[in-house]
């Protein structure tokens, strides 16, 4: 037997295995959330049961979720908006001009990158107080963009360094500028690279916990800090705490489902050559 046709099946049982204990948090809080407390804690676990979707009811309509769904999606949104374009032109300069200052930039960015979020939460918290932003989007929103900016810019970087640059000369030689050889030739190819990069960015500023709790307040709390809020430390209500954690990740799974091309293709840029 040739040893290829031994890795494959190995191949498949590891990634089976890892697939089934990735799902089974995410499985189990599903089932949570449509159990009564006395069952969700049944010992033994009771797999055979009535399904109760009150749980899922009042989270919807009783909880103001939805009100607090709208708040992290303009601040994610605003996040992208913002943090995206800058990263893209940045992370083209930097694949494009290497210098020993655009080394030490992206060290930069790098280093701040690694700082915990809990050492930059009271600056932040401090700025925002003194141009009285607390419980504001662009407070939050300045937030998240400070600390997704160096993700997209190395990001963006690693996208237009697959990118050859005899494009950009061709192009250059055909007359453009470097506007032109950037908005014409470059970014169309670097389309995949962006959605990934916009993906990430809103994941990261959707699910950010931290400075939400400490920049948001009653008009733009978000769904991380809202759920804290369920009754999580309270056996009674862990139902619908994992409700609420199921209705957080639904819009995000049916936004990456609905870009899932676009996230593979960008995902493999570079995978293949030749």
């Amino acid at each position: 037997m040739r040893p290829g046709t031994l890795a494959q099946p190995v191949l498949l049982v590891l990634l089976t295995a890892f697939a089934v204990f990735s799902l089974t948090p995410i499985v189990w809080a599903v089932m949570i959330s449509v159990k009564d407390p006395i069952d969700a804690f049944a010992i033994p676990p009771k797999l055979i049961f009535e399904p109760n979707f009150r749980y899922h009811y009042e989270i919807w309509f009783e909880r103001r979720f939805l009100e607090f769904f709208a708040n992290s999606a303009a601040i994610a949104a605003g996040t992208v908006l913002i943090s995206v374009p800058i990263g893209t032109l940045a992370g083209y300069a930097l694949s494009r001009i290497r210098t020993p200052a655009g080394r030490s930039f992206l060290m930069g960015l790098l280093v701040v990158r690694m700082f915990p979020h809990v050492l930059l939460v009271i600056p932040f918290f401090v700025m925002a107080r003194a141009v009285e932003m607390i419980d504001t989007y662009p407070a939050m929103i300045a937030a998240m963009v400070a600390l997704n900016q160096p993700f997209t810019v190395w990001l963006m970087r690693s996208f237009f360094l697959e990118i050859p640059r005899e494009l950009d000369e061709a192009a250059t030689i055909d007359g453009c500028n470097a506007w032109q050889v950037f908005a014409r030739v470059v970014l169309p190819l670097a389309r995949p690279g962006i959605v990934v990069t916009s993906l990430f960015s809103l994941l990261l500023a959707y699910n950010e916990f931290l400075f939400a709790l400490v920049l948001t307040g009653t008009e733009t709390k978000t769904l991380p800090v809202a759920i804290a809020e369920y009754g999580g430390e309270d056996l009674n209500y862990w139902s619908l705490s994992a409700a609420g954690a199921i209705g957080i990740m639904l819009p995000i799974l049916a936004f990456m489902l609905f870009f899932q091309r676009h996230l593979v293709r960008g995902l493999t840029i570079g995978a293949v050559k030749g």
